[in-house]
């Protein structure tokens, strides 16, 4: 093993040098080129579509309410060009990928499909023993295997074209401050971009994945909630482990979080159109504020009892009855 520690080393010093070298070459000219994301009511979806239309790319826009008030808002921003569309795309549902991806088939521009952006997602709050299964398969389903869905859908169009994936997943992929539920489908999420992206390269399809820190006031995926709303779904046996007390402290704490999230979405989509045209994307985008990467490095570099500690701390001081 230490007979290879100078090519590695030798390997670490030249990556830099290689992607600064291809980060210089021209970017992609969007013109003719076909993009699926999915997600597009609000947040970051409505956003890239918007931003990736204005550079000039055919955008497929799936909504979850193709008839809803964010799909109008897609249309109206976009000034009812042909080269956006809206259609209905349900990620749980396999009928509506497919259907999604025939109206890709019909639509192609001359330069085929470049893109699919597995944007769509859900999140909650709560601990473990307050959320029912059901809750959590809907979250499977929709965070994980809806991007996987979609992916499978459209593997062989991004064999063709030799396009790229992009992965919406979060900076809670490597802890949780009271949101398992969604930081257990973006570590899932992260797993699965691994294994394909390193299986893709050989077809030339480059895979990236978005990691943002909180942004929850841009996207608006996880409404405030309150200690009423959380103790009204609790199971007989959990209020009987939990006092009402915890139960608020709970509810203020993760929506003090809710609040302190940052306004300017424009910042992950930023991230999301590089990994779209630029010569040499990253693998991975984290589009945090420092204080948000110091803890991803805290969780990286050290050991997970010091981790624990930390999160601990930050949450609830409030002791049970």
């Amino acid at each position: 093993m230490w007979a290879a520690a100078p090519l590695l080393l030798l390997l670490l010093l030249l990556l830099p040098l290689a992607r600064l070298w291809r980060r210089g070459a021209a970017r992609l000219e969007p013109a003719g080129r076909a993009v699926l994301i999915t997600g597009c009511d609000s947040g970051f979806g409505h956003l890239l579509a918007l931003r990736l239309h204005r550079l000039g790319f055919t955008v497929f826009a799936g909504c979850l309410c193709p008839g809803g008030d964010g799909a109008r808002r897609l249309q109206r921003e976009a000034g009812g060009a042909g080269r956006l569309r809206v259609l209905r795309l349900d990620v749980t549902r396999a009928r509506d990928v497919r259907a999604a991806k025939e109206l890709v088939l019909s639509h192609l521009p001359e330069r085929g499909f470049w893109g699919l952006v597995n944007n769509a997602g859900i999140s909650t709050f709560g601990e473990t023993g307050w959320l029912p299964m059901e809750t959590y398969e809907k979250f499977a389903d929709v965070n994980l295997l809806g991007s996987i869905r979609t992916t499978l859908a459209f593997l062989p169009l991004l064999r063709k074209y030799k396009g790229r994936i992009v992965f919406m997943s979060s900076i809670i992929a490597y802890f949780t401050l009271g949101n398992g539920i969604y930081s257990m489908t973006k570590a899932a999420i992260e797993k699965f971009c691994d294994a394909l992206r390193l299986e893709m390269k050989k077809f030339g399809v480059q895979v990236c994945i978005i990691q943002p820190g909180n942004y929850a006031r841009s996207t608006k995926i996880q409404p405030p909630l309150s200690a009423e709303e959380i103790w009204s779904e609790l199971s007989e046996e959990e209020k009987a482990v939990y006092n009402k007390e915890y139960v608020q402290e709970r509810a203020n704490f993760f929506n003090s979080i809710l609040s302190e999230g940052s306004t300017n979405g424009n910042e992950v989509v930023d991230a999301m159109v590089d990994a779209l045209t630029s010569p040499a994307p990253k693998a991975r985008y984290m589009v945090a504020k420092l204080k948000e990467k110091a803890l991803v490095l805290v969780c990286a570099l050290f050991p997970t009892a010091v981790m624990d500690s930390v999160l601990s701390y930050a949450l609830s001081k409030v002791k049970l009855a």
